[in-house]
């Protein structure tokens, strides 16, 4: 049976989205992913192209609620934030025997510069996830 994880970052606009799609292209067959967050806004493009590169289309995608998949029941394995430590805080706690975890990311919607500019930092945070989705399969094989 698949463990559940869901990964929760302020607008689930990018982090989490992020994290979830590479999870589930990394380790789908292991793991049922799911992401939301804490005050749901709108799919940041930029992180639609960045997926893209990764062979991954969310367009359209529409953004969840963590608070909702609370109020639902949902059950999970791995709770991981990918906010700022204040935000995690604010994360609810599901019911069941689920871990949370916190890893800290730069948040795309703060970037400044020309498109160009906010991609390239985009991508590098899809980059430093990716490398820590790996570094956290090995050690949950």
């Amino acid at each position: 049976m698949k463990k559940k994880v869901l990964f929760v970052c302020i607008h689930n606009s990018a982090r989490s989205q992020m994290a979830e799609e590479l999870l589930r292209k990394l380790a789908g067959d292991r793991f049922e992913v799911e992401s939301a967050g804490l005050e749901p806004g709108k799919l940041n493009p930029m992180v639609v192209d960045a997926l893209k590169e990764e062979g991954i289309d969310i367009t359209g995608k529409q953004t969840k609620a963590a608070f909702d998949l609370f109020k639902m029941g949902r059950q999970y394995s791995y709770v991981i934030t990918v906010c700022d430590e204040a935000s995690a805080e604010r994360c609810p706690v599901f019911p069941g025997l689920s871990q949370r975890l916190h890893w800290s990311f730069t948040d795309p919607s703060k970037f400044q510069g020309t498109d160009k500019d906010k991609l390239a930092k985009v991508l590098a945070v899809k980059g430093e996830i990716k490398g820590a989705l790996k570094e956290w399969l090995q050690k949950n094989p």
